[in-house]
């Protein structure tokens, strides 16, 4: 074998070599993209499945605490005596409903006894307010242990997937990152996530609108109006985002 010969076969395995090291590159790097795809797909849906839950037990919390207002509150015993007078209203219509249209006559004992039994359930109730309040303050309890759960869940998945990139973007308007959002939650979620940052001064809010102020449900109607000129800075160096 020629000096020419060997040469040639060296260049040849060094390149078939080298190719194969590309292609194992090229794999490698295929691979590492395909796997961060999936890692923010699940990122964003498990983001998505805790804004429902947070959503939930915000609005149980809501009504648990308008129920403990109607039945628990400073005229809440008007309130009971309102509605033990309207529940007499309501059964003796009924009975004589049924008296009516079934043919079932009662006597004057007999509606006595419907009203005595409904007064006696009322004094009932009245002595075992105290325990229906704490059960219900228990009940209120619970839902806001839930919806603070489900919105530090939020804000942990947040920070791996929403945050790195306002840092990286920033200075960039809360409409932009909206625009931008893979995850797909709502305006007012995405604000109040933002505003977590922002008490955190990671983030510098050029701009306080009223939506502070507003219930959630109010505040997503005024921050689709103003989400264009609300603008977050980062508070981060750049070696800290990177």
């Amino acid at each position: 074998m020629t000096d020419s010969d060997k040469v040639s076969k060296g260049y040849k395995a060094a390149k078939s070599d080298g190719l194969s090291r590309i292609e194992l590159d090229t794999s490698s790097g295929s691979n590492i993209s395909h796997d961060a795809h999936n890692h923010d797909s699940k990122v964003c849906e498990q983001l998505q499945n805790r804004e429902n839950q947070w959503w939930q037990a915000r609005q149980c919390l809501i009504d648990l605490k308008e129920r403990q207002v109607f039945w628990f509150g400073d005229n809440s015993m008007m309130m009971w005596l309102l509605w033990q007078l309207v529940s007499y209203v309501i059964v003796a219509l009924l009975l004589m409903l049924a008296n009516k249209v079934l043919s079932f006559p009662l006597s004057l004992k007999q509606y006595l006894a419907v009203f005595a039994l409904q007064t006696v359930v009322f004094i009932i109730a009245i002595v075992f307010k105290g325990n229906l309040a704490r059960f219900l303050q228990n009940r209120i309890c619970r839902a806001e242990l839930k919806r603070e759960q489900s919105l530090n869940e939020m804000l942990i998945l947040a920070a791996d997937s929403v945050f790195p990139n306002v840092h990286r973007q920033a200075p960039i308007s809360l409409q932009s990152i909206y625009e931008n959002n893979h995850c797909q939650i709502r305006l007012v979620s995405l604000y109040t996530l933002l505003n977590s940052e922002v008490r955190a001064g990671k983030l510098v809010l050029q701009q306080q609108t009223q939506a502070d102020v507003l219930p959630l449900e109010l505040a997503e109607d005024k921050l689709n109006e103003v989400a264009s000129k609300v603008v977050y800075r980062s508070a981060l160096s750049q070696s800290s985002i990177s």
